[in-house]
């Protein structure tokens, strides 16, 4: 998992991530689009399987989305997933200048609408009509064309129930939230996937179950030291968050979320972070020595990720190789 980079270099990122073994790179989307990056490793590093994790739907059209995420497809051979998410509300609706309204089943008709438009690339007939989109008119002028790759997977990121159930039933794959433990994904993801699968007359193993993990590693109390801090303060933004705060309460530690949020409201980062506490840390994320490392992960999530993300790999650049041997033992089972 890394953020965007300055797209100079984005190319040098991906070589070193295919030298270092990774499978892939999965760009989330902050400041910098998503998508540009990924067009950038496409073309540095052949090979690597590629992914949005997550963009930003709403802003942007399900055609402008689809059109993007087809030409990805063809730079990568195959090798790229589309990842889409709703953000919250303030920043769709006071940073991007786009409407919020019902933003699950707007994310529903979202991906629907996508993969019609790939249909249409295709067949050069689009016709979607649900609550949100309506898209009936192309021309060969403004299609993309076939490519010879399949359709793009389109993965959604959800949390409550609700939304899983969405990505069960229309979905190809599943962004499960970082604070997503391994009983959360055993009481929700795997069910309510399940449910929304069974919707649509469809295996629940046909969707992807991408987890992204938060490791504790090192071979010293002194390494092991340094990553818990940098892993106690992003536990802390997370948690920041009010529609995460049943996660917390359900794996034992509830009211994380207020005390949280309290601190937050104060400007206290420091009294944010020491609200996470060593039992959230044990519970939430995964600490080992390295020749450990990829054992005590394929025994959290073996059962039930379909990929795993690592999500703190980058932040210690020194160490990044390591984290890619790791990668390539689990990538092996």
């Amino acid at each position: 998992m890394t953020t965007p980079q300055p797209l100079q270099q984005t190319g040098d990122l991906a070589r070193r991530t295919q030298a270092a073994h990774f499978s892939g790179m999965l760009f989330t989307e902050t400041g910098r689009t998503a998508y540009l990056n990924v067009a950038a490793a496409a073309l540095a590093a052949p090979g690597l399987e590629l992914s949005t994790g997550v963009a930003v739907a709403f802003p942007r059209s399900p055609f402008v989305t689809a059109a993007t995420a087809w030409e990805l497809q063809e730079a990568t051979g195959g090798n790229f997933r589309l990842g889409l998410g709703t953000q919250v509300r303030t920043h769709v609706v006071r940073r991007y200048g786009t409407e919020f309204t019902h933003p699950g089943p707007r994310l529903r008709d979202y991906v629907l609408a996508v993969k019609a438009c790939f249909a249409a690339f295709r067949t050069g007939t689009l016709d979607h009509h649900g609550e949100f989109y309506d898209l009936d008119f192309i021309t060969p002028q403004w299609s993309a064309g076939p490519i010879d790759a399949p359709d793009p997977k389109v993965d959604v990121a959800a949390v409550n129930p609700w939304m899983l159930r969405m990505a069960g039933e229309v979905a190809d794959g599943i962004h499960v939230h970082p604070l997503g433990e391994p009983g959360y994904i055993a009481r929700h993801v795997l069910p309510k996937l399940a449910e929304g699968a069974a919707k649509s007359d469809r295996s629940s193993e046909d969707i992807a179950v991408i987890v992204p993990v938060m490791t504790i590693v090192g071979d010293t109390d002194g390494e092991r030291h340094r990553e818990r801090e940098l892993v106690r303060a992003s536990m802390s933004f997370y948690g920041s968050t009010p529609n995460y705060a049943f996660i917390w309460d359900e794996a034992g530690f509830e009211g994380t979320t207020a005390r949280i949020r309290e601190k937050q409201k104060a400007g206290d980062y420091a009294g944010m972070a020491a609200c996470i506490t060593d039992e959230h840390i044990a519970a939430f994320a995964t600490e080992s020595t390295w020749d450990g490392l990829a054992d005590a992960l394929l025994d959290r999530y073996g059962d039930t990720a379909t990929r795993i993300v690592l999500y703190n790999a980058l932040a210690d650049p020194e160490r990044f190789e390591r984290y890619g041997e790791v990668a390539q033992r689990i990538s092996k089972v």
